[in-house]
């Protein structure tokens, strides 16, 4: 898995970069098919009382790309909140791929079979 984790407006620590790799760990516990993740922290100063910090990741899987970004006043706040609407998003997917509840027509009985 490569991991890009770079920033705008704001340097990345790495104490930064050991937050976002160690939430980043329980992602992975999920669903290890995970080609590349890009992620970009953005630190947006519209005026002096309200500053900004997003969170943005770009997942990539075989398939599939999967964008989530969070906006909050605190940079680890949003990495919190970005990584739970992409463990979601991940479970979400992961299901859809391991979803094999439907009966195939061949097995269904005669009267179950829909009239053309």
């Amino acid at each position: 898995m490569n991991l890009t984790i770079s920033g705008h407006h704001i340097d990345v620590t790495p104490a930064i970069r050991e937050y976002v790799q160690n939430k980043l760990e329980r992602v992975k516990r999920h669903f290890d098919q995970v080609i590349d993740v890009s992620v970009i922290l953005t630190v947006d100063n519209l005026t002096e009382k309200e500053k900004r910090q997003k969170a943005e990741i770009n997942l990539r899987m075989s398939g599939k790309t999967i964008f989530v970004e969070s906006v909050a006043q605190d940079l680890y706040a949003a990495i919190d909140t970005l990584i739970d609407k992409l463990d979601r998003s991940v479970m979400k997917y992961k299901d859809k791929v391991q979803n094999h509840n439907h009966d195939s027509i061949k097995h269904l009985a005669e009267s179950d079979i829909p009239a053309a």
